[in-house]
């Protein structure tokens, strides 16, 4: 049995989708990472990228192609200079090259070396991609297929992956299990491993511990405390800059041709008027689990959304499509807890990440693979986890809290109009954001015990994706995505 590290469901990268635009660009990173490691990138004389499924269908509204681009030129999303991808396409189209990895030279056709093939997708994953290197006389010098599973996670598979039709339901066992990535390690090395909630929920009873300090153990038995406490401090810290970056910001309208209006620095002003909470930094312990504040809580989780729409530096908690949720009841817990420190942000992202880690091993938190109910109703769960665990919940409630957050999201579709994380993923944050802290009400007024376990949750949400039809699940060829461009 193998686990993985919690951080990594908390990653820093560029919108405006962790499966379309992270996943991407740091899978065409490791595809000319590889050609350096092997001497081969002097050699290169073209490279070719194709997008299938998912990444094709979607592509051009997330980004996907620039990001590729931008991978291959050897950024990754954590540094990556975000003005820079959003006009890559003119700055190659312009010079007719390309900087591979940032050191070799090719000529480079956009249109052409970027291919969109929305009629095929990979039969093991929805969001496959292909990359080709060749010589000055178009000998293939090397070839990788890869897939970006959800949350900025990426698989390399096989060259020679089986492909289907995009409206072809994919043969039994094709698909290959999420639970083991590249990063897993054996669960030996650390203290509490656990692969469901009835596990960790009885590790917590026999041990007398709670979800975050269990999670802190196993995190520093792979790296040092040191190292884990600024990776969960420079999480926090992102997430603060970017709801602020986003109530402040003087951009007006979304990039992508919808002319979808930013609302969080109008909505800033307004309340603000009245008391600047993001200002004075100040906390009201008369606000505690109130729903006066969810105006508030609109507002963190709308302005991080717009960020990330507009292509801005988000974190990934746990995909991009939902990084709204997370920071904005963590700004909830900070600005309107009288108790809230440091330390609370600490147990909260390693409590939420406990549940993101769930749901990443045993279902999905890829939009193209089980829909928005993998996303948004994943951080809701996470957010309302979280938000439990600081307010004092028990184990168990900590578990109802996740329940309930998921539960109230089952069937939630991914039907992005013209393919941009806009309408309705903006609001849909926000709504999330508020269910996630009435989740909380619900569980801290009870002692944890309940009837459907989140366990069965997750495989519900897995086994209601696994039925959901291809159309609603991030191809923009159903539901609104349709419907609005009709009317």
């Amino acid at each position: 049995m193998l686990v993985f590290s919690i951080l990594e469901m908390f990653k820093i990268g560029v919108g405006p989708s962790s499966s379309h635009t992270v996943g991407p660009m740091v899978a065409a990173h490791e595809f000319v990472t590889a050609l350096e490691r092997d001497g081969s990138l002097e050699r290169v004389g073209r490279v070719r990228t194709v997008l299938y499924g998912s990444l094709a269908l979607t592509g051009l509204g997330h980004g996907t192609d620039r990001a590729t681009v931008a991978g291959l030129e050897g950024n990754m999303p954590q540094s990556v200079d975000t003005d820079h991808v959003n006009t890559i396409r003119q700055e190659c189209e312009r010079s007719g090259e390309l900087s591979l990895n940032g050191t070799h030279r090719i000529p480079f056709d956009y249109a052409h070396d970027v291919v969109m093939d929305v009629w095929h997708r990979m039969a093991a994953h929805p969001n496959g991609m292909r990359f080709q290197a060749f010589d000055a006389y178009d000998n293939l010098i090397e070839e990788q297929v890869w897939y970006s599973i959800g949350g900025g996670f990426v698989r390399r598979g096989s060259v020679e992956d089986p492909m289907i039709g995009i409206h072809d339901r994919p043969p039994a066992g094709s698909a290959f299990s999420e639970r083991d990535d590249d990063s897993s390690i054996d669960t030996a090395a650390v203290p509490y491993p656990f692969t469901t909630c009835d596990e960790l929920i009885a590790l917590c009873d026999e041990h007398h511990m709670n979800i975050a300090d269990m999670v802190w153990a196993n995190e520093t038995a792979m790296r040092s405390a040191v190292q884990v406490r600024s990776e969960l401090d420079n999480v926090w810290r992102v997430m603060r800059r970017c709801v602020q970056h986003g109530c402040n910001t003087l951009e007006t309208v979304l990039p992508g041709g919808l002319e979808v209006p930013r609302r969080a620095p109008k909505m800033y002003a307004r309340l603000a008027s009245n008391s600047d909470v993001l200002g004075s930094d100040r906390r009201r312990a008369d606000a505690v689990l109130e729903s006066s504040d969810a105006a508030w809580v609109d507002l963190f989780a709308l302005a991080v959304s717009e960020e990330n729409a507009g292509g801005g530096r988000i974190v990934t908690a746990p995909t991009n499509g939902a990084a709204g949720v997370i920071p904005a009841v963590l700004h909830y817990y900070w600005h309107f807890v009288d108790h809230a420190g440091e330390e609370g942000v600490v147990t909260f992202l390693l409590t939420a990440g406990a549940i993101g880690y769930l749901f990443k091993r045993n279902a999905s938190i890829s939009g193209a693979e089980v829909g928005c109910q993998g996303e948004v109703g994943t951080a809701c769960s996470m957010a309302a986890a979280g938000l439990c665990a600081v307010m004092g919940g028990t184990p168990r409630q900590v578990e109802n809290a996740a329940e309930i957050g998921i539960e109230h999201n089952l069937g939630l579709t991914c039907d992005p109009v013209g393919g941009l994380v806009q309408i309705p993923c903006i609001e849909r944050n926000a709504m999330a954001a508020n269910t996630a802290i009435n989740a909380v009400r619900m569980a801290m007024l009870g002692d944890g015990t309940h009837i459907v376990s989140l366990d069965q949750a997750i495989k519900t949400m897995k086994d209601t994706g696994e039925d959901m039809m291809a159309k609603y699940k991030e191809t923009s060829r159903g539901g609104l995505a349709v419907n609005v461009v009709e009317c």
